[in-house]
């Protein structure tokens, strides 16, 4: 196990961990959760041995293989796939001595090589990152294209393939999602369900968050406390400690009176049945999260539009893209008023592309796009970051955008968005990737625009700041249209959703889990990709009998492998309904005994009849992904 006692951390001046002891056992799913800046990074950085630790000490079983994703990948002519094979470096050691030995003058050390390196699935490497590249997104004719070709998203998506390419007993994960779509986002929840090892993963996707981690330990005020469970646990556990040590209550009472207000006016909104479920379903959350927003403190208002023509925009037969090569084609739809929108859609189908033309930053190609007298758009994405000037002050943006307002008006508008006192008049240049996410959201909404085009937005942000962010969102009064591969965002804030695919956009007649679906049974359908050589030519009618009997077998392995993960989740889906089951029915026997009436019994008949109705929602949920997983199975067998 991982063991560490008195440990303090500093960065620079700033105490991260002072005097704190954790552990992690054998095969844990640890979820590492914190503010933004608490020293998530700086811990891990400690865990893979790049820095040591003020006072205290960390011990890792010797034996243990650590496995990490590097933040930076230089401009390289390596092909993507062999560049992800070289992360079992092991493998790659074995490979480069076996073509250097002579045979002749050491055939015992050749016949060890082979054995060693049959040991290491030396057969199997290329099928494994494969399998890692096309879970992550990538076509097979990028597999043989050079790192330096992709994009810098892309470019971390092969760093995080290199990472799960490399035989670990450790695996540590630093925001492994934020540059992967919602597909590849599953994919990757499947994949570490299936991995034998530790996990440790830092994430604010919380929903991701609450898939993989089954223990999370959290930065609290320089120490790292330990929570049974995924997410949610871990929020119902810390919301009934700040309860109990009466932390802001008077704010907590009159957050939690808020929330009530806000949960009764939205929860019927949405305008299909199961998208009204989930959004009852993430409000609720967000009530239970009302003593731990009070305790952070940041509390974002989005201000509501002034007026609110109805369509506000409109594409007709639109073609979209760059240059003379349209990504969209013949796009029709229509953004009403009032629309709450989620967009969703495999990374590269268009989603960005969708939204620069909705927000004029795109002209159309082709076809006609109408905007209403009155519109006002707020378009946020990744990119204003970085338009920001870094020497100046949050309350500077805003006047250079406001020059005749006053100063205190000013104040109190950035103070709805955490950067109140000093922090307004503090230079942007070290602020963290999610206190520029919010000043920039800052500065896009001021105009009260009656049309918020979002393109992840809550990337980089911590927890608390999107679960600020998504109250916000969901309380606007406007139009709004959001790309994120959020799903609690997405849940909390959008009514309905469209689909970008092959060139087109469609609304979709679902929400998320129909969406997963939607996604097993496209990939089902796909075509079998062609048998490439080693130039990228289509090599299939050269294949002999020796050859195609290699290609059955690498056909079979990769079933497997799709499988696995699946199988290996569908028998702990099936474990954990036999135990819900059991209980309920201990329940059961409970509730039909008259004394649990009686009033002696008060308190403990509340938590029998609470227990019971969460044991039936936890078999619901439980029976619905067994009917995905079968299906996802069926689907692989074909």
């Amino acid at each position: 196990m991982i063991r560490a006692s008195g440990i303090t951390l500093r960065r620079g001046t700033k105490v991260l961990l002072e005097n704190a002891e954790f552990v992690v056992h054998p095969g844990e799913r640890v979820g590492i959760v914190g503010a933004n800046g608490a020293g998530k990074s700086t811990l891990f950085a400690l865990l893979n041995g790049h820095l040591d630790t003020d006072a205290g000490q960390v011990v890792i079983p010797a034996t243990w293989q650590i496995a990490s994703i590097a933040q930076e990948i230089d401009d390289t002519d390596r092909l993507a796939i062999e560049f992800v094979m070289d992360g079992d470096t092991r493998l790659r050691r074995l490979q480069h001595e076996r073509a250097t030995v002579d045979a002749d003058h050491d055939g015992l050390r050749l016949a060890e090589l082979e054995a060693e390196l049959f040991d290491a699935g030396a057969f199997s490497a290329q099928s494994r990152a494969e399998q890692l590249l096309v879970g992550l997104g990538f076509a097979f004719d990028e597999f043989t294209q050079p790192v330096a070709s992709f994009s810098g998203g892309w470019r971390m998506r092969l760093n995080l393939a290199r990472a799960l390419m490399a035989p670990s007993d450790l695996l540590l994960l630093d925001e492994p999602t934020n540059h992967l779509d919602l597909d590849a986002m599953l994919w990757l929840e499947r994949w570490l369900a299936s991995y034998a090892g530790t996990v440790m993963v830092i994430s604010h996707d919380t929903e991701f968050l609450d898939s993989v981690a089954k223990t999370i330990l959290h930065f609290d005020d320089g120490k790292l406390v330990r929570y049974k469970g995924g997410y949610e646990d871990f929020l119902e556990q810390r919301a009934e400690r700040l309860r109990q040590t009466q932390i802001a209550f008077d704010r907590q009472s009159r957050e939690a009176a808020h929330l009530q207000k806000f949960i009764d006016r939205f929860k019927a909104k949405a305008s299909k049945a199961k998208q009204a479920q989930s959004r009852v379903k993430a409000l609720a959350r967000m009530q239970l999260l009302a003593p731990v927003r009070a305790a952070s403190g940041i509390h974002i208002t989005i201000p509501s539009p002034t007026q609110m023509p109805d369509p506000l925009l409109s594409l007709d037969k639109v073609s979209a893209g760059y240059g003379d090569a349209p990504i969209l084609r013949d796009v029709k739809l229509s953004v009403r008023a009032g629309a709450r929108i989620g967009i969703l859609g495999a990374n590269g189908a268009g989603k960005s592309t969708l939204v620069k033309t909705l927000a004029g930053e795109l002209a159309p190609l082709s076809g006609q796009s109408k905007e209403a007298r009155g519109l006002e758009v707020g378009y946020f994405a990744q990119h204003q970051l970085d338009i920001l000037d870094p020497e100046a002050t949050p309350m500077q943006h805003l006047a250079r955008i406001a020059p005749d307002t006053r100063e205190q008006e000013l104040r109190n508008y950035l103070g709805g968005f955490g950067f109140s006192g000093d922090f307004a008049t503090a230079k942007v240049k070290p602020m963290s990737g999610g206190e520029k996410a919010r000043l920039a959201l800052a500065l896009v909404v001021w105009k009260k625009p009656n049309l918020l085009l979002l393109d992840e937005p809550s990337n980089h942000l911590d927890v608390d700041t999107r679960e600020a962010l998504t109250e916000a969102l969901a309380e606007f009064e406007g139009t709004m249209l959001l790309v994120s591969h959020d799903r609690h965002l997405l849940r909390t804030t959008v009514d309905s959703f469209w689909i970008v695919a092959d060139g087109n956009v469609q609304e979709f007649d679902g929400d998320l889990e129909d969406y997963r679906d939607w996604l097993a049974t496209r990939r089902s359908e796909a075509p079998p990709p062609a048998k490439l050589d080693g130039n990228g030519d289509d090599a299939s009618p050269e294949l002999d009998r020796k050859a195609q009997r290699r290609a059955d077998a690498e056909s079979r392995q990769r079933m497997s492998v799709l499988k696995k993960p699946l199988e290996a989740r569908l028998k702990k889906v099936e474990t954990a309904m036999a135990t819900f089951e059991a209980r309920k029915k201990e329940l059961d026997t409970l509730i039909a005994d008259p004394t649990l009436y009686d009033d002696a019994r008060k308190e403990e008949r509340r938590k029998v009849l609470l227990e019971h109705g969460e044991a039936g929602k936890q078999l619901e949920m439980l029976e619905e992904e067994w009917l995905t997983l079968q299906g996802e199975l069926e689907a692989i067998d074909g």
